[in-house]
């Protein structure tokens, strides 16, 4: 039997690139989402089309009752727990602290963070009861170090996702379950892209490597933590970032 890799968020952006490579790597794919359901048919008949088996169903990941139904019925498809877990699903405001408000913090931190804590619980539990191992890799970002201005609920929710990596890999760990955090820096999509029509010049020019970055880039290091070549790596972060949240500020051009 393939093993299973579950994405939430996973009928677009990001998410709908580490489907498809998780696809492509020969996993069976079940993609959670909230919104956009003509997308995850989309994609899962790719995936189909392809030779491989996936599932798309609706699950809000900030509400604890539509996970647990996410989970069983994904069991019930694959007739296993999941091998691997992506918290892909993220939402962000734009606002500042001062401005932001309360049902917007509430929003992010239940996608976000509530969210990634719910699916990893949910996804635990179920490997622990199969006996098998695991593989937990949670999508964080610059965040998780670095103060964003005008991002102060996406922020909040991301460096509290660096703390539940290390501590759930922690708990985990005797259980053969690995939690570790793939970190992307600038990364071009379409949502970047509505930001700023010239969002991969601006963030290439401040980057080491000179470019933004792409889905593509993301799925290599996540593929990387859910295979067994990560065997003995837990709890870590990994920045996907091309550098540029590596160096310092510098009042001097380079």
């Amino acid at each position: 039997m393939a093993k299973l890799a579950v994405v939430t968020g996973g009928n677009t952006g990001i998410g709908r690139h580490l489907a498809l490579s998780f696809a492509k790597a020969g996993y069976a794919v079940a993609v959670g989402y909230k919104a956009d359901e003509d997308a995850a048919r989309t994609l899962t008949a790719e995936i189909e089309a392809a030779g491989g088996r996936a599932l798309g169903l609706a699950c809000d990941v900030g509400q604890s009752a539509e996970v647990a139904a996410f989970f069983e019925a994904v069991e019930r498809w694959h007739g296993e727990a999941p091998d691997v877990l992506v918290n892909n699903a993220g939402i962000q405001t734009w606002s500042s602290l001062l401005d932001l408000a309360e049902e917007d913090w509430d929003r992010v931190i239940a996608t976000n963070l509530k969210g990634t804590f719910l699916n990893t619980q949910a996804a635990a539990r179920r490997m622990i009861a199969h006996g098998k191992g695991g593989s937990i890799v949670n999508i964080g970002s610059g965040c998780n170090k670095l103060a964003f201005p005008r991002l102060v609920d996406y922020t909040a929710s991301k460096g509290g996702i660096e703390q539940l990596t290390k501590v759930s890999a922690t708990e985990l760990g005797p259980h053969g379950i690995r939690v570790n955090c793939v970190a992307p820096g600038a990364i071009l999509n379409e949502r970047t892209l509505q930001e700023a029509p010239d969002y991969a010049a601006s963030w290439g020019r401040i980057t080491p490597l000179r470019r933004a970055g792409t889905a593509e880039d993301i799925a290599g290091p996540v593929l990387f933590f859910a295979s067994e070549a990560a065997a003995f790596v837990t709890g870590q972060t990994l920045w996907v970032d091309g550098g540029v949240f590596t160096q310092a500020n510098w009042p001097q051009d380079a």
